[in-house]
């Protein structure tokens, strides 16, 4: 469904982009309002794909219904320069060790990274000649959190691996400007530290931070001693220095060094072996840390700022533990986080920026969240989704009614059957937030286990997250406030827990990580993680619209306002974008339905319910 606002009304037109590091993307911005984003590896199927984002950039201006000659303004995420600085600084710094690293990159930089903006010209194939913006790496950040937040002024704090130089920063916003007034320069990095780790424990860097931080609870912090007096060192503001003699990420192909192996008992985990309790306690050690330092950097910041609004960005305001202690713990009265945290979100901050610093447009003064539930990605009509299914010769119902489509659906959950659901525009961000989910009754037993082995091919040691109705959220979880965008962790309150049996005790200390999460702890186990947390999305009807509608329906028949909400999607692969991705991912794998709006399918009814050889499907993405 295409929002035109045309050239002829005088609108301006910014296109942001982020590219070639990490998770490409694109954001449009026409007169003010966030018209599309969306993430490039979403339409190549190459997760975290950092290639020029040239589907994502067209999905935009098809989605505004204008050309690359009606822009006004192309911004890029980042300064190629600054950033090329720093590694000829890095790689001079720790020659001749720096050498293998130093060969591996340069062909890139020396073929397209220092010519951004004849790659960009290029690419668009001499359409667009307006003015090309690069704005600082860590600015784009803080505009990101800042400018859709519903604050008219607010405390920044952006946290990552590193942009050009800053890995850290704080600043102030208000109004339509923003400035970072503080920062800490790689290579002492918050982001580069838990990474470090999560090499360390066996998992992929810059993908398997989040299995990190699930992996936490199973551990205790017993090597956070031995990390502050040896790795870093922190002080009462926040700011840290790390003895990089124990790291190989400036200098090397990996992220630890010999004499970081020699200080934690050993090697890195092989990726797959099991785990141990060793990397359990390293899990929860640095998890602490970072989340002491997050909290420390808000205090500070509070008292630079005395404003009772938080906003933040950068990879690491994913740690969706680390935000809720700042909320819970910290002295700010509320807080707003970039749903797109990451480098991908940086495209939206930079289109923003250009929109306020540049062009000195005014902000919008009204306290909305102008992110529009980060629901900004592609939508389908039901013409073209029955052309699909039909062409592809798939049994399906289809509704007139959505009152009989969410009757029929609810019944499947009740009934412990998994939903794959396609409904509406895509999600900008790494959470699937009702619009390509895949859904679960969360009072199942079976059903956290049943969704990581049969569904998603993953760790079985992984929790799924709760949806809520956000009126509801309260009879479930200890949450402050709303969280519409899966950012909080919250504990399930104490009526819902059930208390073990001696025998259940003894499974919930059980080395294998299988029999732990498999233990029963409240009346929602799906979603209750071994220390009774829960990553939360609160659902309203606002943002939300029919998966709203749908959760109330469940509610109304089982009494239960939460369902499992977790990415429709495998390991290794991108959250699904179009109808043909979900069908894909619905016959590879054991989902019980599949909605794709008013279309519904039953893996029982398709005529070659292995149409697709599951060992090959999951064989084409690469782990994560």
């Amino acid at each position: 469904m295409r929002r035109t606002l045309p050239k002829s009304a005088g609108a301006t037109c910014v296109l942001g982009i982020s590219a070639f590091y990490h998770d490409s993307a694109a954001a449009l911005l026409v007169g003010g309002e966030i018209l599309a984003a969306a993430q490039e590896e979403r339409f190549t199927r190459k997760k975290y794909d950092h290639r020029f984002p040239i589907n994502a950039i067209n999905y935009c201006l098809k989605e505004a219904g204008i050309t690359l000659g009606d822009l006004d303004y192309v911004g890029f995420y980042d300064k190629p320069l600054a950033k090329f600085d720093r590694l000829i600084e890095t790689y001079v710094a720790f020659a001749p060790q720096s050498f293998r690293s130093w060969m591996n990159s340069i062909p890139m930089w020396l073929n397209s990274k220092l010519h951004l903006q004849t790659e960009m010209e290029r690419a668009f194939g001499g359409q667009y000649r307006g003015r090309y913006v690069f704005a600082d790496h860590h600015e784009s950040h803080a505009a990101s959190a800042f400018f859709p937040s519903p604050f008219q002024e607010a405390a920044i704090l952006t946290l990552d691996g590193a942009g050009e130089w800053s890995t850290t920063t704080l600043g102030f916003g208000r109004s339509n400007r923003l400035r970072i007034t503080h920062e800490i320069r790689f290579p002492h990095s918050l982001g580069l530290l838990y990474s470090a780790f999560t090499y360390f424990v066996g998992f992929r860097v810059n993908s398997g931070e989040y299995k990190v931080m699930g992996l936490a609870p199973y551990g205790e912090p017993r090597f956070k001693d031995l990390i502050l007096q040896h790795l870093i060192h922190v002080r009462d503001d926040g700011s840290f220095w790390m003895d990089m003699s124990y790291f190989n990420y400036c200098q090397g192909m990996t992220m630890t060094s010999e004499k970081f192996h020699h200080l934690f008992g050993g090697p890195p985990r092989d990726p797959e072996s099991s785990i141990s309790q060793r990397e359990m306690d390293l899990a929860a050690s640095v998890q602490t840390v970072c989340e002491d330092i997050m909290l420390k950097c808000a205090r500070h910041l509070h008292k630079l700022t005395n404003s009772k609004n938080l906003v933040m960005a950068g990879g690491v305001a994913l740690n969706c533990v680390g935000n809720s202690r700042i909320l819970r713990e910290g002295p700010f009265e509320n807080l707003w986080i970039q749903p797109a945290a990451g480098d991908a979100g940086a495209a939206l901050g930079v289109a923003y920026l250009v929109w306020h610093h540049v062009a000195s447009h005014p902000r919008m003064n009204d306290a909305r969240d102008l992110q529009q539930g980060s629901l900004l990605g592609p939508q389908f009509t039901d013409t073209e989704i029955r052309d699909f299914l039909q062409g592809v010769g798939a049994c399906y119902h289809v509704f007139a009614s959505e009152a009989d489509l969410l009757e029929r659906v609810t019944d499947l959950l009740a009934q412990e059957k998994v939903v794959g659901w396609l409904n509406g525009r895509m999600e900008f961000g790494p959470r699937a937030l009702g619009a390509r989910s895949i859904l679960g009754d969360p009072r199942s037993r079976s059903m956290q286990t049943t969704m990581n082995l049969k569904i998603k091919f993953r760790e079985s040691f992984r929790p799924f997250a709760p949806c809520v109705l956000k009126e509801d959220a309260g009879e479930y979880f200890g949450l402050q406030g709303e969280s519409p965008y899966m950012l909080l962790v919250a504990p399930v309150l104490e009526k819902h827990r059930r208390s073990l049996t001696d025998r259940e005790k003894a499974t919930a200390m059980d080395p294998d990580l299988r029999k732990r999460v498999n233990v029963m702890r409240s009346s929602i186990p799906a979603v209750t993680h071994v220390d009774y947390s829960a990553r939360v999305q609160t659902v309203d009807a606002d943002r939300h619209g029919r998966f709203y509608r749908l959760m109330k329906q469940f509610k109304e028949k089982s009494g239960c306002p939460v369902l499992i909400n977790t990415s429709f999607n495998i390991r290794g692969e991108p959250i699904v974008c179009t109808p043909q991705d979900a069908y894909r991912c619905f016959m590879g794998t054991d989902m019980d339905a599949l909605v794709l709006e008013d279309f519904l399918l039953m893996k029982s009814e398709q005529l070659k319910p292995r149409a697709f050889d599951l060992e090959a499907y999951k064989a084409s993405f690469k782990p994560d």
